[in-house]
């Protein structure tokens, strides 16, 4: 009995040892052996940041960079070290109060105002930024229809902000703790990027302040390398709601920078790289563990313009100069022009329709448009309209080399035809115009055929040629030299419209004695006035198509594109035929001719002007009427050479007065154009892209 007793007891003693090892070591499992991978999982935490791609070089025609980019700097929060540090929500106001003082601007979406009485502002926010506010008050069990001062007061006790904070305080914090906490558990946002492109006095002054998680980190900003072309380079700017809506499948971010205007907007498809996506891990102290990519940045294409910057810089000079000593001098007997306000020139590739320059004026430092925004929306006459492409006016007599070949192709008169100019037509009792020349000085042209009318500009004659060949034929011609009709361009332009029934219908709805046609519609069409309205760019493209005998090319800004490595030829543009008109061999003879004797004739109209340029030039002046106070609109046109053209040009002043002394800004652009064709060519062969 002993003896079992005994067994029994061991039994027991073995059992109990059994569990006993088996609990130590189950204590040394967890204590010892798991001990790191337990501490690493706690202490490490891993967060992924999009790493925004450079955007393409945009050149010009020669390689000359016009826009480009810098170095810059981003501060950048990493959640996990901030919510481990001591006291985060006095960093926070130490942080918020900096800002503030400083007035540095910083990135929050927290849709509530910054002051009270508290509202929300929703409206400000992308449909996908408010769905996240809506995602956050679900998260957080609130209602959905929670006053913004209701919110308010629960989220500062949520967030346990102090008493001891001042309202405003209290706010700017929660605003950060709402950006730090949709990070944390609530979307797949990448971490959340405090200040873009910070200065370096700022960026020091925030760093003393060693905000937990606050860190530095690389990018690139956009950086212009002229301070020509404002109105064609563009610029960029935080995407909108809108355009999220339309950029969110081709996976940009919600906070990234797009074309806004000019090339920046219209190239957006090649500028704009592919973003990258960076992990890193980095422990409670906030320093890195490790950090690699998942998908390494992919910098934008470079886009090479059809600009050429000499051309453009020499066009924009000399405008603005045209204009002041307008104000300063005026022009003619009688000081016209001193009221001369804004202008545009584009000069056109004959034989391509490349654009090789397009400046309006005034103008403004593209470098500092957002900064000067305010101020340019309050100077004198618009520096931030694009004249060359936005605004549409009468051509004036400009428009009279389209009336030549209508009249010519129909049979109404040809190159021979005479007429005398007896200074007021009196064709019809109840509107009877007067040449410019009567009007001025009772004085006619006598009898003269349609080349010697381009050459002096005489009304008269086109009166009568107008009147014969009628609305139609005119309306015809013009159209399919392009005028009233969209060039092709690819930045955004006005199409204008060419006065004619369709036109006057269109403008006078509800005004039967204004809509109809008349014969004094088709006069006033004749000599480039009546509802006539097209921009410098289409200008310039019609006189083109003169030069090319009525082969209208679409004007173009691109030239090609290349990868970011300048390695590889992605786009090649190619010239393009967009419309033809059939001129007949007289109406050709009679408009280039007329046009050549314009400079070459002691009588033409811009003689004094560019007779005696290296180049023979053909060209004809406008001066139109606006229907407003103050000098008459100013229009010139011109190619060159005569023989074998290569660059059309056409210039438009507000107020100009008269067009021969726009003659000075289409000269100053020959003379870099052909200085430069004059110029050796020490280009190597197989050195560009593409060849």
């Amino acid at each position: 009995m002993e003896r079992v007793t005994r067994l029994r007891a061991t039994a027991v003693f073995l059992l109990f040892a059994l569990i006993l090892g088996l609990f130590g070591f189950r204590m040394y499992q967890l204590q010892i052996r798991d001990a790191d991978t337990q501490s690493s999982s706690l202490s490490t935490y891993t967060t992924w940041s999009r790493v925004t791609a450079a955007r393409g070089e945009i050149l010009d025609r020669n390689g000359n960079v016009l826009v480009t980019n810098r170095a810059s700097y981003n501060l950048v929060f990493n959640n996990y070290v901030f919510y481990n540090s001591d006291s985060p929500n006095e960093s926070l106001r130490k942080l918020v109060n900096l800002l503030s003082e400083n007035k540095i601007a910083y990135v929050e979406h927290f849709p509530v105002t910054l002051e009270k009485p508290y509202e929300y502002t929703m409206e400000d926010l992308s449909s996908t930024w408010q769905s996240y506010f809506k995602d956050f008050l679900n998260y957080r069990e609130l209602d959905s229809d929670i006053s913004a001062a209701q919110l308010m007061k629960q989220l500062r006790s949520a967030y346990r902000i102090p008493n001891t904070f001042t309202e405003e305080e209290a706010r700017r914090v929660i605003g950060l703790r709402y950006e730090l906490e949709l990070r944390s558990d609530l979307t797949s946002l990448s971490a959340y990027t405090l200040i873009e492109d910070v200065s370096s006095e700022n960026l020091s002054a925030i760093l003393e302040l060693n905000t937990p998680g606050l860190s530095v980190e690389s990018s690139t900003v956009r950086e212009y390398a002229t301070k020509y072309a404002a109105h064609i380079l563009g610029f960029t700017g935080q995407m909108t709601a809108e355009e999220y809506e339309v950029y969110k499948d081709q996976d940009y971010s919600m906070d990234a920078y797009v074309g806004k205007s000019g090339f920046e907007g219209a190239f957006e498809e090649y500028l704009h790289g592919t973003d990258g996506v960076k992990l890193t891990t980095v422990d409670a102290d906030g320093n890195i563990v490790s950090e690699y990519f998942t998908r390494e940045p992919k910098a934008g294409a470079n886009v090479e313009t059809t600009i050429d910057l000499e051309i453009q810089i020499a066009a924009e000079k000399a405008l603005e100069e045209v204009i002041l000593n307008l104000r300063e001098n005026g022009v003619g007997s009688h000081g016209e022009g001193t009221d001369a306000e804004g202008g545009a020139v584009v000069a056109i590739d004959v034989k391509t329709g490349e654009v090789l320059a397009c400046a309006s004026y005034p103008t403004y430092d593209p470098a500092t448009y957002y900064q000067d925004y305010n101020q340019l929306l309050e100077t004198d006459f618009g520096p931030l309209n694009n004249r060359a492409l936005t605004l549409t006016y009468a051509p004036g007599s400009v428009f009279k080399m389209a009336v030549t070949i209508a009249a010519i192709n129909n049979g109404t008169i040809s190159s021979g035809t005479t007429i005398e100019d007896q200074g007021v037509y009196t064709k019809y009792e109840d509107y009877q115009p007067q040449c410019l020349i009567y009007t001025n000085y009772k004085q006619t042209h006598g009898v003269i055929n349609v080349m010697q009318a381009l050459a002096v500009s005489c009304n008269y004659y086109f009166y009568e040629a107008g009147n014969r060949t009628g609305m139609p034929a005119i309306d015809q011609v013009a159209k399919a030299l392009g005028l009233g009709e969209k060039t092709g361009v690819e930045l955004f332009e006005r199409q204008g419209y060419r006065s004619n029934r369709e036109t006057k219908e269109e403008l006078y709805p509800n005004d039967p004695d204004h809509s109809g046609w008349y014969d004094a519609d088709t006069l006033q069409l004749s000599i480039g006035q009546g509802e006539n309205r097209f921009t410098p760019m289409q200008l310039a493209v019609y006189t083109a198509a003169l030069a090319n005998r009525g082969a209208r090319y679409r004007a173009t800004f691109l030239s090609r594109v290349i990868s970011s490595d300048y390695q590889e030829l992605l786009v090649d543009n190619q010239p393009e035929i967009l419309s033809t008109c059939d001129i007949s061999d007289d109406a050709y003879y009679a408009y280039t001719r007329g046009m050549r004797m314009a400079v070459s004739d002691p009588s033409g109209t811009v003689y004094s002007y560019l007779n005696d340029y290296p180049v023979a030039v053909a060209a004809k002046t406008g001066t139109a009427q606006h229907g407003g106070p103050g000098s008459d609109n100013a229009s010139f046109v011109c190619y060159a050479p005569y023989d074998d053209p290569q660059i059309a040009i056409a210039v438009f002043v507000e107020k100009g007065a008269q067009g021969g002394n726009l003659a000075n800004v289409a000269k100053a652009i020959m003379d870099a154009y052909f200085n430069q064709a004059a110029q050796p060519n020490t280009e190597i062969p197989g050195e560009n892209v593409g060849s």
